[in-house]
């Protein structure tokens, strides 16, 4: 799944204004309780109104917030001081099942909010991989989470951009404070930002923001509208981007530090401990993450040597990663449409198996998108989420440069797994769809069991009837080390005094990537630092659940009930989850 400019779109950090001198929450009963959280729902989305309309609600859709601000935090902290002092007048032995496993999750949700407001991240508002910049673009070209079918949906759409340009003007404000206390990125991610609000700046007709004119349906005041928009874009949005670009080439760039790891700036290793534990929802250490990530390396590395010799391979693991990388019968497309096919194929070759391991099974429509060209560069495969009320469908979009190039070796199957049916799309939309749990856990994300349950589900393939090509097979066990390496490198450059050159060589060495990619990689976890640990340390956690659970109970224990149980209340911490799978399992 994307975490980049998708990032305000799932992850409950967020809150909204408090009311002065609003007395804190009381009640000790389970219809108190939803009451409660349904208060905290409904106060919290008018100023994070993204996450309103990744929803699907459509009441916020005019706004946009500058959620960096110190002011800004200042409300959060109130926020969430009263919304912990709150939760912790409920007596917890008293309530439910269910209603116990959402307490755990808001208290902890709180505790971490608040602690996070500690650190000084927000002096740098965004980077080369996610934030509102990269956001935008996609809310305005039309084919995304902003609607535009109705002239009322036109006019929230100007509104809510109209404020990206003081939007953009207090990032640079924010940014300088970053430069004046020493929190500033490394250069290698600012390089490239600049090309980013670059291209979002051009007044062309390629533009992304010229998109909703394009595509206006038959309304009674289109042209009004079309004039409209045309001088919003004309006059606001892009010069918005000019400054950014302007002032990321000319005055911070200078200034952008030489360092790889977040310990280079004030308070980094205290930060990234923190971000360990937020991303994790453990209390594991770096060290002991770095060190099961090298054994893993180590384990898989010896399950490709056996896949490569079983194809008669000569050469070593390098070399079979450099002919799988560079040999032609591994790229046989010739368009875009041909590589989104042959993700649709995977989807159709596995179905049969799917209703076989899953009881339950999303309502929410499901589609394949190329990823737009103005962030392909810089994206990864992403998985979207759809609404709840199926207006608009899950996307899986895939970055396609050049379909020429795209090569079949590079896990398509194990992709699809992850990113789609039965990682994602599955987990996501079945929580969303489940009336029965409050709304900040409907929408609520938690990258350990989310990501951890779509690298889970890549372990499914030879299970689904995938797999059965030694070298998409392969492909598999690339994304699998992929992971591992993840948990060397972010360690590695966070705490132990990786470069980012020793970083994308590590990568390259373990895996079949080219350097241009291990490089996007590898600058994806110096600006986001943490987040890459959650995907193996979930996986490790459902599987070991997985295990447990066959050893304890033999031939009664059913995958497909394990799946459905996994799934039924959404994500959460994952000792959350571990102590529900074994209420679940006795």
């Amino acid at each position: 799944m994307k975490y980049g400019a998708l990032v305000l779109l799932f992850v409950v950090l967020i809150a909204c204004n408090t009311v002065p001198g609003k007395e804190t929450p009381q009640a000790d009963t389970s219809s108190d309780l939803a009451a409660f959280f349904d208060r905290y729902w409904k106060e919290r989305l008018p100023l994070f109104p993204l996450e309103a309309t990744a929803t699907g609600d459509t009441t916020y859709n005019d706004r946009l917030a500058i959620a960096f601000t110190d002011s800004f935090r200042d409300t959060l902290r109130r926020f969430y001081t009263t919304y912990l002092t709150g939760i912790r007048q409920f007596r917890r032995d008293d309530l439910n099942e269910n209603d116990r496993i959402s307490y755990d999750i808001f208290k902890r949700e709180m505790e971490m909010q608040l602690e996070g407001l500690t650190f000084h991240d927000n002096e740098i508002p965004f980077n080369q991989f996610w934030g509102l910049p990269l956001d935008l673009g996609q809310l305005g070209s039309g084919t995304g989470n902003q609607p535009f079918k109705t002239e009322k949906d036109y006019q929230a759409w100007m509104q809510r951009a109209g404020r990206f340009s003081a939007w953009a003007d207090s990032a640079i404000v924010y940014f300088r404070k970053g430069v004046a206390s020493g929190r500033v990125l490394p250069r290698a991610l600012v390089i490239k930002m600049i090309p980013q609000m670059q291209a979002l700046a051009k007044n062309d007709p390629s533009n992304v923001f010229y998109g909703p004119l394009k595509n206006m349906p038959s309304l009674a005041n289109a042209d009004s509208l079309k004039k409209q928009l045309t001088v919003l874009v004309q006059t606001a949005v892009l010069p918005a981007y000019q400054r950014l670009g302007h002032f990321l080439q000319t005055d911070y760039l200078p200034k952008a530090r030489t360092t790889t790891g977040i310990n280079a700036i004030p308070q980094g290793s205290e930060l990234y401990a923190y971000l360990v534990r937020q991303w994790t929802t453990t209390s594991k250490t770096p060290d002991e993450i770095y060190n099961t990530g090298l054994a893993e390396v180590k384990r898989i590395r010896a399950e490709m040597e056996r896949i490569k010799d079983s194809v008669g391979f000569k050469g070593d693991l390098p070399a079979f990663f450099a002919y799988m990388k560079n040999d032609q019968r591994f790229m046989p497309y010739k368009t875009p449409e041909d590589v989104l096919n042959a993700f649709r194929s995977i989807h159709q070759r596995m179905e049969p198996n799917l209703k076989k391991m899953f009881g339950r099974t999303p309502k929410t429509p499901f589609e394949i998108r190329q990823t737009e060209a103005f962030r392909a560069a810089s994206a990864s495969a992403e998985y979207q989420q759809g609404t709840p009320d199926g207006k608009r469908p899950g996307i899986f979009y895939v970055p396609i440069l050049d379909a020429t190039k795209f090569n079949t070796t590079s896990g398509m199957e194990s992709l699809f797994l992850h990113e789609a049916i039965p990682g994602h799309h599955y987990q996501t939309s079945l929580q969303q769809e489940n009336e029965s749990l409050p709304k900040f856990r409907r929408f609520a994300w938690y990258g350990a069991m989310g990501e951890g349950w779509a690298l889970y589900c890549e372990s499914l393939g030879k299970e689904l009837g995938l797999y059965t090509d030694p070298y998409q097979y392969m492909g598999a066990l690339g994304d699998e080390i992929h992971r591992a390496i993840r948990l060397v490198v972010d360690v590695g450059m966070h705490t132990k005094g990786m470069t980012r050159e020793e970083a994308i060589n590590y990568m390259t060495d373990n895996e079949a990537i080219n350097t241009e990619g291990a490089t996007a990689e590898i600058e994806r976890y110096m600006a986001i630092p943490g987040q890459a640990l959650s995907y193996k340390v979930g996986a490790l956690k459902i599987r070991e659940l997985r295990n447990k659970y066959q050893q304890q109970s033999g031939n009664k224990f059913s995958l497909s009930a394990f799946h459905d149980e996994i799934l039924k209340d959404g994500v959460m911490p994952l000792d959350v989850l571990e102590r529900k799978m074994d209420a679940w399992a006795k």
